[in-house]
């Protein structure tokens, strides 16, 4: 690293200070009373202080940061790479995941309904993620309407529920039976939905390729908000029944103990049916449509087979978590998939790392954990997560817990 001239650092700092004081007066300093019969304004000096003086040296650990950014990433990566190789030695690998899966199995017994009914939604986040890391992880294909899918699978069950429920109790069934009935015909119905998207946008990339699937998501949001003799409309669908557990009543304490006993095997069975497909045929040929598009067709590699698999298979796994967020919330309207919620998937991708299994599972805990524990900060708690969003991007944009590409090598045998 090079000799830092403190006088220049002093100086670009005390600028950064003065002109970031100049930009939040009106903000963090004035403030307008309406309480009385005229209008008052008062001055916060005080912010005034806290603004500047937070300023001169965060912009110091900024700078500072940009300078050792090559060194840290080499470092960084090291220390990864020691940790990686440490944790795959069978030794600590088997018991760490024994004991990682004891207690995610006992957790709803030990904590809360209401720190149970958080990790379920952090499951959810967790099999949507690892469905888009599918389209963008592997495939390169950048998808900005992914709600849409996890709304199919939401609305093939409470659809379901609202015109065959008199169906089943005039033949003495539970109506949690539904549940078990409708996670295939969502699974199915999300990938048919994942398919037909694919068809029209299969020449396209980039850019045109978000913009087409943000309006297919935008679309599916206002067919379901407007399209009222079936889907209620803005009203959603209530009371959709919990799933079915051998005939037992199922209260909402031991409902929460149960969706979230199976949206963690969801969680297992997903990360196990995709590494293996990430090892497959289809997984090096999303690979090679990642990198180079051109390449990857001149090796005769079918970019359009390669494509629909990726929307498919993709959407398939939000098709089976809509069915949980169903079972979970026994509502649902078209407000609970809105872009923000595309763009809440596709920042769990991206900040854990794309086409990382791990960063999925990071990327969605800190999504929802994080917002959901700085309730006490209502006021400055999107302010925060934003900010931590933006330095993410800047000093680690390879995401959290980045992709490790598989490595063959070829020796000689000695003859």
């Amino acid at each position: 690293m090079q000799k830092i001239n403190w006088l220049e650092e002093l100086k670009k700092s005390t600028l950064s200070a003065l002109w970031f004081i100049f930009l939040t007066f009106p903000i963090m300093v004035m403030k307008v009373s309406t309480m009385g019969e005229t209008p008052e304004t008062f001055y916060r000096w005080g912010n005034l202080v806290y603004v500047g003086i937070g300023t001169f040296f965060l912009s110091f650990v900024w700078r500072y940061m940009h300078a050792r950014k090559e060194f840290a990433a080499k470092k960084k990566s090291t220390e990864v790479g020691i940790i990686r190789s440490t944790l795959g030695k069978p030794k600590v690998k088997k018991p760490s995941l024994t004991a990682l899966i004891v207690f995610l199995v006992a957790f709803p017994f030990i904590f809360s309904m209401y720190q149970t009914n958080i990790m379920i939604s952090v499951l959810i986040y967790i099999i949507l993620g690892l469905g888009l890391n599918i389209v963008i992880g592997y495939g390169g294909l950048l998808h900005l309407g992914y709600a849409a899918f996890y709304a199919v699978g939401a609305y093939t069950y409470a659809l379901f529920f609202h015109f065959a429920q008199d169906w089943f109790y005039s033949l003495g069934l539970q109506t949690g039976l539904m549940f078990w009935i409708a996670i295939p015909a969502a699974v199915l119905l999300s990938l048919v939905f994942g398919a037909l998207i694919c068809l029209p946008v299969i020449r396209l990339r980039g850019d045109y390729l978000a913009i087409v699937t943000l309006a297919f998501g935008e679309i599916t949001r206002m067919v379901l908000q407007n399209w009222g003799d079936v889907t209620q409309g803005p009203s959603g669908i209530s009371q959709i029944p919990r799933p079915w557990f051998f005939g037992m009543r199922v209260d909402p304490i031991f409902a929460s103990k149960y969706i979230y006993l199976i949206a963690l095997a969801m969680v297992i069975i997903s990360i196990i049916l995709i590494k293996n497909l990430e090892n497959s045929k289809i997984g090096r040929a999303w690979e090679a449509m990642r990198e180079d598009e051109i390449a990857c067709q001149s090796m005769g590699v079918s970019l359009a087979r390669s494509k629909l698999y990726s929307f498919a298979l993709g959407a398939m796994w939000a098709g089976f978590a809509g069915v949980l967020l169903a079972a979970k919330t026994t509502f649902i309207n078209p407000a609970s998939f809105t872009l923000w919620e595309s763009v809440m998937i596709l920042c769990i991708v991206v900040l854990g790392g794309m086409g990382s299994i791990p960063g999925v599972l990071v990327g969605a805990s800190l999504m929802m954990l994080l917002p959901e524990y700085f309730r006490a900060f209502s006021e400055y708690r999107m302010l925060i997560f934003g900010l931590v969003l933006v330095l993410m991007m800047i000093f680690k944009p390879e995401g959290i817990v980045p992709r490790v590409r598989n490595k063959y090598t070829f020796e000689e045998e000695d003859l």
